[in-house]
């Protein structure tokens, strides 16, 4: 089980890493918005809502269950086979333990919502955090090595099978059943296509030694990711409690596309963040600002035209591919855009303080935005869905200057320099969609308005960063252009 990751690779490593974690990540957007597009004709807004009002809680069990020891696992540096063993039991006997609490809760969970259909589906639902908890060590392995195609092909394979099956069951009039069972299919394909790649396997010889001392470290990971998990889906428990499931269902499609794009910029940095940032902490700050500003900076290029474009063909993209019965998701989608393009740089600076072993500065940072957060959108909600939703996009984009207050502390990255390296891609992208949008005003027919913006946004940005010399567009085209160049020779 070698690392086979040295120093003198590491920045080969890396760039194929990202290469392929955008792959994989591209792949998983497309195939759900392909697979969403589908599900969102067949079913409802309320369809949808009932779904969404049970994604916190599937997702807090799910940061339970993993325990904050995925991450920990990555973090070893001389890992063994008792190491992964030790997490892969510990997960077993805390995911079963959830499963009965949660089965139990059904009933509580659907009063709380008014919706007795609840009860079943919940504990069919819920059943996909068991598989994905079996999971959790092969999956460390796989991102310790930077195995990321391996990764990639799981995920596409996974979500392909699964959204085929959720599909068909829509068609066949089986509701919301369709997208909890696409959720647990996905969970079962993931968890046997990680044993098939990692070749790790536990066994019956436990010693719980490493989760004892894995365990200062990875419970604040883990009350941290449960915050996390508050705050990107607080607004749907708080939605549904005030308001009918159709807005909940409006809000949820919303927040699913913004998720989508985000994640696609997110996902493609976390999967080599950690693992990297890891490899360089036993050096000088000077090389560890070098690398933080190096990451930061591609995620600043992809997250801030994606996002912002996003928010601008929003209207076409929901009307043309959904249908105007989500009309009311545009406004609401437009805005988690604009915060949404902050999430994919809080991934860096998260991941540079988890590789540092600094897991009580993410747990209170986070704790606090949820405060936060939690007053400003309650301030609002006497103003309705869409007040309460600036609030929580405002707070969201302010907490960047928290994060990186911290980030000084720890790596002496100054707020200077994390301005330097972020603002120009703001101000480029936010320029980029204005001159858009003013070009494409006189274009009223959405299926010529759609692709025009697309590719125009697309062309204007290119050409602004190649003209001004930015050094991160010509390193990621240089990478292409030479993998072009050596599959076809």
């Amino acid at each position: 089980m070698s690392e086979g990751v040295d120093k003198q690779n590491l920045k080969d490593k890396t760039a194929q890493g990202l290469f392929w974690g955008f792959l994989s990540s591209g792949g998983m957007q497309l195939l759900n918005l392909i697979i969403g597009i589908f599900l969102a004709r067949l079913l409802s807004p309320g369809e949808y809502g009932i779904v969404g009002m049970l994604a916190i809680f599937s997702l807090i069990a799910g940061n339970l269950q993993d325990s904050g020891f995925g991450v920990a696992l990555i973090n070893i540096k001389n890992i063994t086979h008792n190491d992964y063993n030790s997490v892969f039991w510990v997960n077993i006997v805390v995911s079963l333990f959830l499963y009965a609490v949660l089965f139990m809760c059904a009933p509580l969970i659907a009063a709380f919502y008014h919706q007795p259909c609840l009860i079943p589906l919940s504990r069919f639902i819920f059943l996909g955090f068991i598989f994905a908890a079996i999971g959790i060590s092969p999956n460390a392995l796989l991102t310790r090595n930077l195995r990321i195609k391996e990764k990639a092909i799981i995920s596409l394979v996974a979500l392909l099978t699964a959204g085929t099956v959720g599909v068909v069951m829509a068609l066949n009039g089986f509701s919301y059943w369709s997208l909890a069972a696409q959720q647990v299919l996905y969970n079962v394909i993931v968890c046997i296509g990680r044993y098939f790649f990692a070749r790790w396997y536990p066994t019956f010889k436990v010693d719980f030694t490493p989760v004892k001392q894995m365990f200062s470290f990875s419970y604040k990971v883990l009350i941290t990711t449960i915050l996390t998990t508050i705050n990107n889906n607080v607004l749907t428990v708080i939605f549904g409690r005030l308001f009918p499931a159709i807005a909940v269902g409006n809000y949820t499609q919303a927040n699913k596309w913004n998720t989508m794009a985000n994640q696609l910029v997110a996902n493609t940095v976390a999967q080599v963040a950690q693992p990297v940032f890891t490899r360089v902490n036993d050096d000088n700050h000077e090389r560890q600002q070098r690398v933080f500003g190096k990451m930061l900076r591609f995620t600043a290029f992809l997250a801030f035209p994606a996002m912002f474009g996003l928010s601008l063909v929003a209207p076409q993209v929901i009307l043309l591919t959904i249908g105007d019965k989500w009309i009311d998701s545009i406004p609401l989608l437009q805005i988690l855009c604009v915060s949404g393009a902050f999430f994919p740089l809080f991934t860096v600076y998260q991941h540079q303080i988890l590789s540092l072993g600094k897991s009580d500065y993410y747990m209170w940072i986070t704790l606090a935005q949820i405060v936060f957060m939690l007053v400003a959108v309650l301030a609002c909600h006497s103003m309705g869905i869409m007040a309460m939703t600036i609030a929580f996009a405002v707070i969201n984009i302010l907490w960047l200057f928290v994060w990186q207050v911290v980030a000084s502390r720890l790596i002496q990255y100054r707020m200077t320099t994390m301005l330097r390296d972020v603002l120009p891609f703001l101000f480029i992208s936010l320029a980029v969609m204005g001159v858009t949008y003013l070009l494409t005003l006189p274009i009223h027919n959405l299926y010529l308005l759609l692709p025009v913006r697309v590719v125009l946004a697309i062309l204007i940005y290119a050409s602004v960063m190649k003209l001004s010399g930015a050094v991160i567009f010509k390193e990621c085209t240089d990478y292409l252009f030479g993998r072009l160049r050596r599959n076809r020779q």
